[in-house]
């Protein structure tokens, strides 16, 4: 129960790579604030976790990231009714493809609404609160492989992935005086419930580009960010972990006829 005791906020949770973190974390006995904008997902995610665990450990948390009313609002309720806030996972993202000579505004500032200052905020108010209870505290962002590598129809989404980057590492010098790590992590190709429905030539096609010839699952990303928010991560801050197999390395694209 290698987290038992603390309190925990993970945003964008109510599937999932978000959903898989707060699962294993309420495994290793934390009090988990499971955020989602749908409010009904929300609910049934916390409901599986609990039911799964045997206990009432997992809270539903409805808000919009995107909104920093919501976003201090949220942290507010979480800190009074759990005393505190140990940790923030800021999963919330979202994707939107498109050509950089079509993509229009819309599409960017819902973008950067949700990736960028749904981060930016969610980040701010757990560092507060922290601080204000004195929290040798952990602060996990979500970058991407997109943030290092170029994909052609995602210039905009792959902006704000690289600048999540940059964050870890400002904030975890702003906040390194207060005992706060801040890193990110930066999943590559993962199945989940949106990947899984483009059907196996997703699974393969990733796996035959990887080094290691797999394909990430969600299991996989939350161990990462379990491991962050550890003890035994006391002094990594500022980091980007990687977590696509070695895709980064070399980086082909599935149907490239490329192989290793």
């Amino acid at each position: 129960m290698k987290f038992e005791g603390k309190v925990v906020w993970v945003t964008g949770a109510g599937q999932g790579i978000g959903y898989e973190i707060c699962r294993q974390f309420a495994h290793e006995g934390a009090i988990v604030a499971l955020n989602d904008l749908q409010p009904l997902l929300a609910r049934q995610a916390a409901d599986t976790i609990n039911a799964e665990t045997a206990t009432q450990s997992v809270i539903a948390w409805p808000g919009d990231v995107a909104d920093p009313l919501q976003v201090f609002s949220m942290a507010e309720a979480i800190e009074s009714r759990l005393g505190k806030i140990d940790i923030l996972v800021a999963n919330a993202g979202i994707t939107i493809f498109g050509e950089f000579l079509n993509f229009t505004a819309a599409d960017f500032d819902r973008l950067v609404g949700v990736n960028l200052r749904g981060t930016y905020f969610c980040a701010q108010a757990a560092a507060l609160a922290m601080i204000r209870h004195h929290i040798r505290g952990s602060i996990i962002l979500m970058s991407s492989v997109t943030g290092v590598q170029a994909h052609r129809n995602l210039s905009a989404y792959g902006m704000t992935k690289a600048a999540i980057r940059m964050l870890a590492r400002s904030l975890a010098m702003e906040l390194g005086p207060y005992h706060i790590t801040v890193n990110a992590l930066g999943p590559g190709a993962t199945i989940t419930e949106r990947t899984e429905s483009e059907g196996a030539s997703f699974t393969e096609g990733w796996k035959l580009v990887a080094p290691n010839r797999n394909i990430a699952s969600v299991a996989d990303i939350a161990a990462a960010a379990l491991f962050l928010s550890s003890g035994e991560a006391r002094h990594i801050t500022g980091e980007t972990l990687m977590i696509d197999g070695g895709w980064t390395i070399h980086s082909p694209l599935p149907g490239d006829n490329y192989t290793i």
